[in-house]
């Protein structure tokens, strides 16, 4: 899964960057994201799953806290931007970053909040593909990442989280995110990065 890698949360003029956050920490991701994503898609039978974060243009699922907060910060949901209106599906900062954009045949899921599982067809998805197992990657770690995982390992999916491949506004929230994962033995599953994980794909195509 690669969460949520739109302009609005790693591009310049989008949600993130008109809050005033240091792109480099999301942006960060790319690379490593990439690099996985050209391995999985030249081994083939594998699920790839796209999402993005984003409300109706009428704004009619966008809970009025959120909005708020977003207001407070200086970066208010629906308003006019360098990218279009912000987190509104349709505009431009809402589109995956063209580093990292779908390929036809390749899933995206469109949701209105953090996690990757509310008012989303997500599970569904993964149960009627028989998918137990779910590495996680994007942005951010300690929110919309943190929470997909969450709400996956209460579903029964074991989860992988990588490193390298995830990020955050606060390089600290990043930290403590992915120690979190790793008390009491792994509570929401286990983290790794994209190096072990590609050598280990590798390893598995050639025994195959």
């Amino acid at each position: 899964m690669i969460i949520d890698m739109q302009t609005d949360f790693c591009g310049s003029g989008g949600y993130v960057d008109r809050m005033g956050y240091d792109l480099s920490l999301t942006r960060r991701t790319i690379e490593p994201i990439k690099r996985l994503l050209d391995t999985v898609r030249a081994l083939n039978g594998f699920t790839i799953i796209h999402t993005r974060e984003g409300h109706k243009p009428d704004l009619s699922d966008l809970p009025d806290n959120k909005r708020w907060r977003s207001k407070q910060i200086g970066a208010e949901i629906g308003s006019e931007g360098p990218n279009g209106k912000i987190l509104v599906r349709g505009e431009a900062g809402w589109n995956i970053i063209e580093e990292l954009a779908p390929q036809p045949g390749e899933i995206i899921v469109d949701k209105p909040g953090k996690g990757s599982f509310y008012a989303t067809d997500l599970d569904l998805i993964l149960r009627n593909r028989g998918i137990r197992n779910i590495i996680l990657t994007g942005i951010t770690t300690d929110v919309c990442v943190h929470t997909t995982m969450r709400e996956a390992n209460d579903r029964g999916y074991e989860c992988l989280i990588l490193e390298d491949c995830t990020g955050a506004t606060d390089h600290g929230n990043h930290l403590a995110a992915l120690n979190m994962v790793k008390m009491q033995g792994g509570v929401f599953g286990s983290v790794s990065d994209s190096n072990h994980v590609i050598a280990a794909l590798r390893s598995m195509a050639a025994d195959a």
